[in-house]
């Protein structure tokens, strides 16, 4: 099978898109720059498509991996036949590969083999025939020092026919239809953990049952987390009697004796061998899903927090809030620097409200603060209530900012790094203050699986997770740009091309020799090769440079193009930049080449028009409800301001402003039929709610948008 008919037949992608970027693929390009810089070729294919054909890249370089080691191994057994093998090489999935392997699999000792080695083979395919009519003088015949009994005879040949029929392929393909189309998944909870408290939130799971096929993802995937937490047993069932008599019209040919025998084989390979293994299969196939599933709303909600807006390059004052061991205070000025930090305690148990406030006065007048971030989470509410009573000078916004992650920032070898001679809680409200300046150079430092946007991220394919998160993170940083001359090596190494090392030398040369004047001179940078810079530099920013198109998104190959178009218009480059009238004198046609047409000529307006624009909006300020600081204060009815702190497949949460967040199921989104929350909400969205129903026992609250 050939890779382009492999990955057409899972898309609906036209050929020579899927050819060329293959091509490009093949040339270590990035998702990033093919669907940005090499759009004539792909047939202006975005990164999502480019994503599929990675993906079903991947999945047929599996697959033929696989199919190479068997056809060494069935070689090597001297069994390959012209059939088997034409059969191997056109399979299209390993499910198919592994049954037509399953019949020569080395396998540890099992029944079938320890009866063919006391000769009961001969046996087995008389009975299997099904034409005997005196089974018992042909088995008395394997009666032996090893087969002591008929009895034993019989046995040993039914063993030997549960693996016939365990292998082979329409058996196997008709269990799993039925496992697919009417399979259910039942749980019961353990008994002698039903009271534990770490119990009840899969009390839903105590007593359930559901079609597998109905399962949605969220569910599937608590319920095997109870079942991994020892908490509740689940199980996979299907009507096994019309399975056995399935099995039966496609295996018996008569009503004999040994069709009796043959019936025994078949309830033995049902029971022993097909169902506990194709149950096993189709449970992971299913978990699989899930978790592409999950993966998928993470993905979603990070993209939707890492470009979240931006306050900017502002002197900003932070503050990790807290009670008995007080507030933690730094300033950082509009670069993102550390340039004071001190601790103050207006909460309980001290309640200097007085010295606090005199402080932060004192904070920002001396260092001109332009707006104030406090931490999410333990006294938040007391510390922004104590904030807005101090009268400033000037006007001063105050935001509340996500502490999600910021611990295992400030515990990590990054954090040490920057801020070696500050203890963690300083570099916790460090990076508070910068998630708010710029929440996706802060994020990028944190491992995106703790940054607590997901469902059941711990629960995943790891390894899935971690690179559709990486994906993510690269498709953020390189759809806003990174300035060379202040991006931290976190940053830079996301940047197409770039990568952890090349990331280091970047920040070592620009330490060493100053700031960046041009995309030339990113050439400098020791390792950093012809394709790296092919790849990086369109997306690399350079402020203030000696070309302006260095702050674009203009790829450097492109700039002669520009600099034409400026030639005919009897201009500078300069001139161009942000000039809308001037940009509507271009005829593109004029421009258009073999290798650049008017898709990379529209982007290159664009860019022109709105040159360094940074796609991400500006951050506003929110306020909470101030008479609501507790779960008890909530009563049904309640209309709340709040923010969407959490998207799944079942609905969104929300923060109202106090410790627990408020779920709104997906059928409480809209008045009309929701299928993605997505549809309705986003990450961060200010919303009005309607509080339904408190449960101040198991802390749980539902709502509904009010629309």
């Amino acid at each position: 099978m050939q890779l382009l008919n492999y990955i057409k037949s899972f898309t609906n992608l036209p050929s020579k898109g899927i050819e060329n970027t293959i091509q490009l693929l093949n040339e270590d390009c990035t998702i990033p720059f093919i669907s940005r810089y090499r759009k004539e070729l792909t047939g202006n294919l975005d990164e999502v498509q480019i994503g599929e054909i990675v993906k079903y890249k991947l999945q047929f370089e599996v697959l033929e991996k696989r199919k190479t080691a068997i056809l060494k191994e069935l070689t090597a057994q001297e069994v390959l036949t012209d059939e088997l093998k034409r059969k191997i090489i056109s399979a299209n999935n390993l499910i198919t590969l592994e049954d037509l392997y399953l019949p020569f699999k080395k396998k540890r000792k099992t029944k079938a083999e320890t009866a063919r080695n006391q000769g009961l083979e001969p046996l087995a395919k008389i009975i299997m025939g099904q034409r005997a009519e005196d089974v018992k003088s042909i088995a008395s015949k394997y009666i032996s020092s090893e087969v002591k009994t008929l009895e034993d005879a019989y046995e040993g040949a039914q063993h030997i026919i549960a693996e016939w029929i365990n292998e082979r392929t329409d058996i196997r393909n008709s269990i799993r239809y039925q496992l697919e189309k009417f399979s259910v998944i039942s749980t019961k909870v353990i008994k002698a953990k039903e009271s534990e408290d770490k119990a009840q939130k899969y009390r839903d799971y105590f007593n359930f049952s559901e079609a597998l096929n109905r399962c949605p993802s969220h569910r599937l995937l608590a319920i095997l987390r109870g079942e991994k937490e020892g908490f509740i047993r689940a199980k996979i069932e299907i009507d096994d009697e019309k399975a056995i008599a399935k099995m039966e019209n496609s295996i018996l040919s008569s009503k004999n004796e040994c069709a009796v025998h043959v019936k025994l084989a078949i309830r033995d390979a049902y029971k022993r061998l097909l169902f506990p293994a194709l149950s096993n299969e189709i449970l992971n196939v299913t978990k699989e899903k899930a978790d592409d599933a999950a993966i998928q709303v993470f993905a979603k909600n990070l993209k939707q927090l890492l470009l979240g807006a931006p306050l900017g390059e502002k002197n900003i004052l932070a503050i990790d809030p807290g009670f008995k061991s007080g507030c933690k205070v730094i300033c950082l000025n509009a670069q993102g620097d550390l340039v004071y930090n001190e601790t103050i305690y207006p909460n309980a148990p001290q309640n200097d409200l007085k010295g606090a406030s005199k402080k932060i006065s004192s904070l920002v007048n001396s260092y001109k603060i332009e707006a104030i971030a406090i931490g999410n989470g333990t006294a938040s509410r007391e510390t922004e209530q104590f904030i807005k009573n101090i009268k400033f000078y000037t006007e001063i916004e105050v935001y509340v900012v996500s502490e999600a992650g910021a611990s295992i920032y400030s515990a990590s070898k990054i954090a040490r790094d920057e801020f070696p001679n500050y203890d963690v809680t300083v570099r916790g409200a460090v990076s508070i203050g910068r998630r708010l300046a710029d929440p996706l150079a802060e994020l990028v430092k944190i491992d995106a699986k703790s940054i607590g946007v997901g469902q059941y991220q711990h629960d995943v394919d790891q390894t899935k997770l971690k690179s559709a998160l990486d994906s993510t993170v690269e498709s953020c940083v390189n759809t806003v740009g990174v300035n060379i001359n202040t991006a931290s090596e976190s940053l830079l190494s996301y940047v197409s091309g770039i990568g952890p090392k090349l990331a280091e030398n970047i920040v070592a040369f620009r330490v060493e020799n100053g700031a960046f004047t041009s995309r030339n001179d990113i050439k400098k940078v020791p390792r950093l090769g012809d394709k790296a810079f092919e790849q990086s530099a369109g997306f690399l920013r350079i402020k203030n440079g000696r070309n302006p198109l260095d702050n674009s998104g203009v790829h450097p190959e492109s700039y002669g193009i520009v600099a034409k178009i400026a030639r005919d218009l009897n201009c500078h480059i300069s001139d161009l930049m942000g000039n809308k009238e001037k940009l509507q004198e271009i005829d593109l046609q004029r421009y258009c080449t073999e290798s650049i047409g008017l898709p990379t000529l529209n982007d290159i307006v664009k860019e022109l028009e709105k040159p360094g624009l940074d796609p991400r909006k500006k951050a506003k300020v929110f306020t909470f409800n101030q008479n609501i600081t507790s779960i008890n204060n909530l009563r049904e009815g309640q209309l709340l301001p709040g923010i969407v702190n959490n998207i799944t497949n079942f609905g969104c949460f929300v923060d109202i402003g106090i410790k627990e967040s408020g779920l709104i199921h997906i059928s409480n989104l809209s008045d009309t039929f929701v299928s993605d929350v997505n549809a309705v909400v986003t990450l961060q969205q200010h919303v009005i709610v309607k509080v339904l129903e408190v449960d101040i026992a198991r802390k749980r609250i539902q709502l509904a948008l009010n629309v």
